[in-house]
C-alpha cells in the first residue's frame, strides 16, 4: 500500500511548484494595490476582472512554459495548451476580485496540477497576508507549515455554513431564496466571496461546511483537493438550478444531514 509520505515524496516537485505560482500570483496582487487598477466586466456588471488577474495569469503560465512546457494548463483568463505530460495546471490567477478592486482582504490565487485526469497537489495562496494552503493527494492539508484538520461538526443546528453566489441577477434570487431556507436551521451562514478560499476555510475548521452553484473547475480545484486532505468531504451534487455541478463541502459526520438540507432548501436535485 502506497503511504501518505510516498504521495508526498512522489509529487514533491509538483507541489513545490504549485507553492511557488501561488505565492508568485500573490505577489503580483499586493503589487497591484499600489496603483490604480485597470478595471472591465465580463459575463455581468459586476463579474470584474482586472489587469492585475491578466497579469497574475501571464506570471503563473510563463513560469509553468519554462519549468514544465510539456504539461497542460486552463486557466480562467484564457490561456489554455493540450500539453502531452498527462499533467494539467488548472488555475484561478485572481479569485475574489471584486474583493480585490474594494479592497476586502479576501482574495487569493489559486493553483491545482491533475495527473491523468486526477487533481493530485494543489496550492492557495492567501495573497493579504503571502500565507499559503496546500496539499498533495495523501498527504494531508498544510497553510505554511500548520496541518489542517477540519472541524468534526455533527449538528446542523452548530453549523457555519459558507457560501457564494452566482454574478446572474436571476440566478442570484433564486440562491438568495435558498438561504432564506436555510437560515433558521444552521448556526449562520458566511460569504466571503473567493471559493478557493472558503474550501480552506472549510480544511482549517474555520468553517463546518459550504456549498456553491455556478463554478468553474479552476475556482475549487485547489481548494477541493485541499480540504479534503484536510478530512473534509467535499462532492459535486446536480445543481437544482443555474450552472451545475454543486460543490458541497463537510466533516463526514454532517454530510449526509447537509446535504438533505440542502436537496430540501432547493439548490440540489
Amino acid at each position: 500500500m502506497t503511504t501518505a509520505s510516498q504521495h508526498s515524496d512522489h509529487y514533491g516537485e509538483l507541489r513545490d511548484l504549485a507553492v511557488e505560482l501561488a505565492l508568485a500570483a500573490s505577489a503580483v496582487h499586493r503589487q497591484g494595490r499600489e496603483r490604480a487598477l485597470e478595471i472591465s466586466t465580463k459575463s455581468a456588471p459586476n463579474d470584474y476582472v482586472s489587469d492585475v488577474d491578466r497579469r497574475a495569469e501571464a506570471t503563473i503560465v510563463e513560469r509553468l512554459a519554462a519549468a514544465r512546457p510539456h504539461d497542460g494548463v486552463l486557466a480562467e483568463e484564457g490561456s489554455a495548451r493540450a500539453g502531452d505530460s498527462g499533467v494539467r495546471w488548472i488555475v484561478d490567477p485572481l479569485d475574489g476580485t471584486m474583493n480585490y478592486v474594494y479592497g476586502y482582504p479576501a482574495y487569493c490565487s489559486s493553483v491545482a496540477a491533475e495527473v491523468d485526469g486526477e487533481v493530485v497537489v494543489g496550492a492557495v495562496g492567501e495573497s493579504p497576508i503571502g500565507s499559503v494552503f496546500w496539499a498533495v493527494r495523501g498527504g494531508g492539508a498544510w497553510q505554511d507549515d500548520r496541518r489542517l484538520a477540519a472541524r468534526r461538526q455533527t449538528d446542523l443546528s452548530r453549523a457555519l455554513v459558507g457560501t457564494g453566489f452566482s454574478y446572474d441577477a436571476r440566478q442570484r434570487a433564486r440562491q438568495g431564496a435558498v438561504v432564506a431556507r436555510l437560515l433558521d436551521k444552521v448556526a449562520d451562514i458566511r460569504r466571503g466571496g473567493a471559493a478557493a478560499l472558503d474550501l480552506c476555510r472549510l480544511a482549517a475548521g474555520q468553517l463546518d461546511a459550504y456549498f456553491e452553484l455556478d463554478l468553474s473547475p479552476w475556482d475549487y480545484a485547489a481548494g477541493r483537493l485541499i480540504a479534503q486532505e484536510a478530512g473534509a468531504e467535499v462532492l459535486e451534487l446536480p445543481a437544482a438550478h443555474g450552472k451545475g455541478p454543486a460543490v458541497v463541502g463537510a466533516g463526514p459526520e454532517l454530510l449526509p444531514s447537509f446535504v438533505a438540507l440542502l436537496r430540501e432548501a432547493g439548490a440540489i436535485r
